[in-house]
């Protein structure tokens, strides 16, 4: 009986301990997108010597950093703080007020967490290897995001799947070039 025990002791502990690494991993995700962001904005204003102490100039350095910013999961972050020109809300605040008390980006998202949960719901996508991947064996939808993000190049005129790996075999021609 004893025995019994002591393997039922030990098979509860190897299914904890399982359960706890896949909630450390999700956790490494959570956030992932709003701590990138209000760290690059971080970092940005540093570099430049901006008085990080200040709410209107911290504001000011998140739409600048929300103007330029390229990725589609930052521009959707933007959009929930309202830092993109089309912001229906205006979470700004939430986000200069503790930058301005020098909080660190994670306990920032955690305190957007509490006002808007969608913002610790993105994710960035998987970063493609354009090196080692196999385009012919793409879909044409992974072919236009590799256009869009890697090239900025919307492919006009493109009416099959061999016309945008054309495009990019061309465009990857180009870039090695430079």
């Amino acid at each position: 009986f004893v025995r019994v025990l002591a393997v039922a002791v030990v098979i509860v502990a190897v299914v904890a301990c399982g359960v706890d690494a896949k909630k450390k991993k999700k956790n490494e995700k959570e956030c992932e997108v709003c701590k990138g962001a209000v760290q690059k904005i971080l970092d940005s204003m540093k570099k430049e010597k901006k008085d990080i102490t200040n709410q209107e100039t911290v504001e000011s350095e998140i739409r600048k950093f929300c103007g330029k910013t390229k990725k589609n999961k930052e521009k959707r972050f933007c959009y929930y703080i309202g830092g993109s020109e089309d912001s229906a809300t205006g979470l700004l605040r939430e986000v200069s007020g503790p930058v301005s008390r020098y909080l660190p980006a994670d306990a920032v998202c955690k305190k957007l967490k509490k006002k808007d949960s969608q913002i610790c719901e993105l994710e960035y996508d998987e970063e493609i290897d354009l090196s080692t991947i196999d385009l012919n064996k793409q879909r044409v939808k992974v072919l236009r995001k590799i256009l869009n993000e890697e090239f900025d190049d919307t492919c006009k005129g493109c009416l099959e799947k061999r016309d945008y790996v054309n495009r990019i075999k061309e465009l990857m021609g180009s870039k090695d070039e430079l």
